[in-house]
């Protein structure tokens, strides 16, 4: 859960650090004193785009950082898997530079905003005032059933059914739409192939072996002749190198005792002699080699210029692209000659992949079913406590073709007065109507989902007076499993608050800041009194505020 919000040089917000405890918070103020300033400033640590227009002093930094205990939320395979340092009291950063660069730190480890926004869903959910709207969506409705009903074995087992079907669906219409083409180009690629088949290519380096082997065989007499003229000067029995160097040695053997001894003149004379013996007797084993042959040279002439012909032909430069191109080859002719069976066998598979998607489906569809009388009974309790007795709330379900989330159309169907015939939730609820049916699908969810904090921005639109104290009693309530901060204007939710924190702007000589401040017993009557009454505070409205406190101190 959020501990601790700390925020510096944050669109009117020069310093902020709000500590956070558990249970219900509430955050009020008048309109504009910037309390939505706040949901900004932690959106940027859940990954939301950081614009440098945010930046209160355009001359330096933004920084936005919270603390947040995350012990029991599984998420050490999450922080393992990016190679970030896990710790249960996890410190999130996120900074604004002035040149409008963004940097992002999890316990001071450098981190993407990807990353932010996967460790996001996982700490917070952020309810704000549009995402009433979501209720009218069918992915939404979706997603509250599965939460409800526990699906996830039975949707991830599903999914990887699903995207099996998927795959071969694509493989069985690239086969059909490869089949024409390859069929027309059969006979021409069959002739390629048997061409490149007769080459038996085998080795990618054989060009530049066979290029050297036809030059050597091109000049053999020349190049025996050079050798023969080496070995002449450096072993020829009296004028050879060789010769001369065991002479110099045998003289020099005569006067060791006056030679420098460090130098190891006769010993480096007698070592280069042994080289230079050892050099002519290896060329002596290379001229016996180089022969010419004419049949030998013709028969490497021809293979060098078919292979360079068959590089020409196929448009390649090597022989690896030429080896790459007789497998493609193959598989074209393998593939136009199996069409018939190739399509057998995916059509087969295909079939069976689609029924065991389909059973798959159908275990998925009958886990929902499980939770539709929960979620209609449960919402309409809750909506019976919120000023609305007559509500009614359906489940329906038509069946659709598979898609990735399984074969269900679900819809929320809802009729607000009484006999009145359920529809389409976004067709007949008011704004009013639509707030409480959220908060009591939030609260529904709160009790499946493992989230640490909820924060609603003004989920109470639309409602006043008790309907609005029963909203609050309901968010009073989801606190007892969960961190619950909302942001309110109506006295009679704010009271519900274990907490109570106040955003108010002052104007200072050079511009005007928004602040925030957590209130004391006697500082957060007077606020709920001028919620009440407007700024002028009476006895009156005071002591309408006590009143209201105390009666949810007595719930």
């Amino acid at each position: 859960m959020l501990r601790q919000l700390n925020i510096s040089n944050y669109a009117l917000i020069a310093r902020a650090d709000i500590d956070f405890q558990d249970g219900m918070s509430v955050i009020t103020g008048e309109t504009g004193a910037g309390k939505s300033i706040l949901l900004g400033a932690l959106s940027l640590l859940l990954g939301q785009k950081a614009d440098v227009a945010v930046l209160l002093d355009k001359t330096q930094k933004c920084v936005v950082e919270a603390t947040f205990d995350i012990e029991g939320y599984g998420l050490q395979q999450v922080f393992e898997a990016e190679s970030v340092d896990y710790d249960n009291e996890t410190i999130i950063r996120r900074e604004i530079l002035p040149g409008g660069k963004s940097r992002a730190f999890v316990n001071d480890t450098p981190v993407n905003v990807s990353f932010l926004k996967q460790i996001g869903q996982s700490l917070i959910d952020i309810h704000s005032q549009h995402q009433n709207m979501l209720l009218a969506k069918a992915d939404f409705q979706l997603d509250v059933v599965d939460s409800m009903a526990g699906t996830t074995a039975e949707l991830q087992s599903y999914a990887t059914a699903y995207s099996a079907v998927r795959r071969t669906e694509r493989e069985l219409a690239q086969l059909k739409q490869q089949n024409d083409s390859l069929r027309r180009e059969l006979d021409y690629n069959k002739h390629r192939l048997a061409e490149l088949d007769k080459a038996q290519l085998k080795d990618p380096d054989e060009l530049p072996l066979l290029e050297t082997k036809v030059r050597m065989a091109e000049r053999a007499e020349e190049i025996k002749l050079h050798i023969a003229t080496a070995v002449e000067h450096l072993s020829t029995e009296e004028s050879g190198v060789v010769s001369m160097l065991l002479d110099s040695r045998r003289q020099l053997d005569k006067i060791a005792d006056f030679l420098p001894a460090e130098d190891n003149i006769v010993e480096r004379i007698e070592s280069a002699r042994i080289d230079l013996d050892d050099i002519a007797g290896r060329l002596k084993e290379v001229y016996e080699k180089v022969d010419f042959d004419p049949e030998e040279a013709r028969v490497l002439t021809d293979r060098l210029n078919m292979l360079d012909g068959l590089l020409q032909k196929n448009s390649v430069d090597s022989l690896t692209e030429l080896i790459a191109l007789r497998e493609e080859l193959r598989t074209k002719v393998s593939v136009a000659e199996n069409f018939d069976e190739t399509l057998r066998e995916l059509s087969d598979r295909l079939k069976a992949e689609t029924a065991e998607a389909f059973r798959l489906a159908e275990a998925l569809s009958a886990k929902r079913a499980t939770a539709f009388e929960n979620i209609a009974s449960s919402v309409c309790e809750m909506l019976r406590g919120m000023g609305m007795p007559n509500a009614q709330l359906v489940v329906s379900r038509a069946e659709q073709p598979l898609s990735p989330t399984g074969a269900d159309d679900i819809r929320f169907l809802f009729a607000a007065n009484k006999n009145g015939q359920p529809t389409e939730i976004s067709r007949v609820a008011s704004g009013g109507e639509i707030s409480r049916v959220m908060l009591s699908i939030k609260a529904l969810l709160s009790q499946s989902k493992k989230l640490p904090t909820i924060i609603f921005d003004e989920i109470d639109t639309g409602v006043s007076g008790d309907v609005a104290s029963r909203m609050g009693s309901i968010m009073r309530r989801m606190a007892a499993n969960m961190q619950v901060i909302t942001i309110t204007h109506l006295p009679q939710v704010a009271v519900h608050g274990m907490a109570h924190y106040r955003v108010f702007k002052q104007d200072t000589v050079e511009r005007t800041l928004s602040h925030i401040e957590k209130l004391s017993a006697e500082a957060r009557t007077t606020e709920i009194a001028k919620m009440l009454s407007g700024s002028d505070v009476s006895e009156a409205a005071l002591a309408n505020a006590r009143a209201l406190l105390g009666s949810v101190a007595k719930e």
